[in-house]
């Protein structure tokens, strides 16, 4: 599906088709195709009408590429990420926005569902100056909206952490490991979105290309230390998630040390017991006690009883209860 964005003579229009006329230099107009989930068609009109090279075209096709910007006679590419949150596989996915950057013109293609190229064209389709602006700014003006929607996730990321670091002090249990380990997923799946989009942000903010004039320099300059901070918070984000882990896996051995020194702790306190009524079980005569028979149950209880008393108190003394 491809729709179409014509600005000329001071007016945005939606337009079905598109002019030839439009594209070349010195038309004064302004074009904004928008293809979302292309197909065989859609590449036909990129190769043929906008005559790009073949190899972007592949490119802009496939379903997932590295961020990456290169230089084509005549146009910018450029393949950038937007975050896409999964809470049920606690993913952060990413699908890319492709730009094909020209003089007059600026070719988005993505999968359909991109809130940030929704909510500009929405806007551009009520406002003429959105598109007036030129099609660095509007590509500036997706790339801006596509990095504002990072901060909310990365800001409920920060609160999954703060809270799975008071269910390590307060109420530690195996069962946080799975949940920690799902946090320390979606940090790195975070760094793989970020890092790369920074880098590709500061050549366009350096000037490395013809169309970025100082004026969107500045722009482009703003996004990227956006993106710094954030590549700086998930590295953050990396250090907390490792000491928590850390934490509670010293937690979770700890109890299990207590666990175990109560169990051997309760071994050694029946070990005399075990003795005592194997003795007096053998088949085969033992000194009386005093009391006569209708007593030796009683002597050898008792006598039960006060190795236990004797050996607990010599625990605890120890500080081993």
């Amino acid at each position: 599906m491809i729709s179409y964005l014509v600005h000329r003579d001071g007016r945005t229009d939606s337009v079905d088709r598109l002019d030839a006329a439009w594209l070349r230099p010195g038309s004064g107009v302004l074009v904004w195709a928008d293809l979302q989930q292309p197909g065989p068609e859609e590449a036909r009109v990129l190769g043929d009408v906008f005559g790009f090279h073949e190899l972007a075209v592949e490119d802009a096709l496939e379903a997932s590429h590295h961020p990456k910007i290169e230089t084509y006679e005549g146009y910018l590419y450029l393949v950038l990420h937007g975050i896409d949150f999964q809470p049920d596989d606690h993913v952060f996915g990413t699908h890319d926005v492709d730009f094909f950057l020209g003089p007059g013109f600026l070719i988005t293609v993505h999968d359909g569902r991109r809130r940030s190229v929704a909510h500009v064209r929405d806007l551009a389709t009520r406002s003429a100056f959105v598109m007036a602006e030129g099609p660095v700014r509007l590509m500036h003006r997706i790339v801006d909206t596509m990095v504002d929607h990072y901060r909310p996730e990365i800001d409920a990321l920060e609160e999954r952490l703060d809270d799975l670091e008071r269910r390590v002090l307060e109420q530690a249990s195996e069962q946080l490991s799975g949940d920690i380990l799902e946090v320390k997923r979606d940090i790195a799946s975070l760094r793989r979105v970020v890092v790369p989009q920074r880098d590709i942000v500061g050549r366009l903010a350096r000037r490395e290309f013809e169309p970025i004039d100082q004026e969107m320099a500045y722009r482009f300059r703003d996004v990227y230390d956006q993106l710094v901070r954030m590549a700086d918070d998930a590295i953050i984000f990396q250090d907390r998630v490792t000491g928590i882990l850390d934490a509670h896996l010293a937690s979770v051995s700890n109890r299990l040390g207590r666990v175990s020194k109560l169990l051997a702790v309760i071994a050694t306190l029946f070990g005399p017991l075990t003795v005592i009524t194997g003795l007096y079980g053998m088949n085969v005569d033992l000194p009386m006690l005093p009391g006569g028979p209708a007593a030796q149950f009683w002597w050898v209880l008792l006598v039960m009883a006060g190795a236990s008393a004797a050996m607990y108190t010599w625990f605890r003394r120890a500080g081993w209860l």
